[in-house]
């Protein structure tokens, strides 16, 4: 990962978490404008080992997402006592900031990783379609999938299950938007039916699919019980 992109990751993590350069700069023992001079200027050129390991935990992030090695974030998981599973049993998938739209779609921006989710190696393996590492988590945002999908599900999406199209639900993008929608494949002309399950909002019939962008499939919904 290239040190812009880390970078811009870590400023708009500060900004979202209300933190300031120089108390983060002050967490890790460091003058005053120690993070500010990486952000800003690349001064550092990278993170130390030890600033990446406290930054990461801080955030509640992967140190991957800071430059660190693939398999950095998976020490940080231990398992409950009395499980005989390791840390490496599990894989950590980054919740991005991006919401998918059940409504009228939703601005697709900088995805900045809010935190991540730490999920069962083996249970993910059996849910993705080939890497750990191409699973997101968004929320979706809006009522037009109720009700299967509800405002504010966590959804699992797998960004490398974009161009075996079959019938389910998908994450789309439409211009500078993301919408959740349910996909039907005709099996003869393999053109697409995108449809809302709630009724209320309107479906598009006979889609060419060199027209739709697809992002990923959904493969697994979370939900808070009220």
């Amino acid at each position: 990962m290239d040190s812009l992109a880390i970078r811009k990751r870590l400023d708009a993590l500060i900004g979202s978490r209300g933190d300031d350069y120089a108390s983060l700069s002050r967490l890790l023992g460091r003058n005053r404008t120690y993070i500010q001079q990486f952000v800003k200027r690349g001064v550092p050129r990278r993170l130390s080992e030890a600033d990446r390991r406290v930054l990461a935990a801080h955030f509640g992030i992967a140190e991957r997402l800071l430059g660190g090695p693939e398999d950095a974030g998976s020490r940080a998981v231990l398992p409950r006592p009395g499980l005989v599973q390791r840390a490496e049993d599990y894989v950590l998938i980054p919740e991005l900031s991006v919401g998918a739209s059940a409504g009228n779609g939703a601005e697709a921006g900088d995805e900045v990783p809010l935190s991540v989710l730490a999920f069962q190696a083996r249970w993910v393996r059996s849910m993705a379609s080939s890497r750990p590492d191409a699973l997101n988590v968004i929320s979706v945002q809006g009522d037009s999938m109720l009700p299967t999908l509800a405002d504010g599900d966590q959804i699992l999406v797998d960004t490398a299950d974009s161009e075996r199209l079959r019938d389910g639900i998908y994450v789309l993008r439409t211009d500078d938007a993301l919408l959740v929608k349910r996909l039907s494949v005709n099996p003869a002309t393999r053109r697409l039916t995108i449809r809302s399950d709630n009724d209320a909002y309107p479906s598009w019939d006979d889609c060419d699919p060199a027209g739709v962008q697809v992002i990923g499939r959904v493969v697994w919904v979370g939900r808070r019980l009220s």
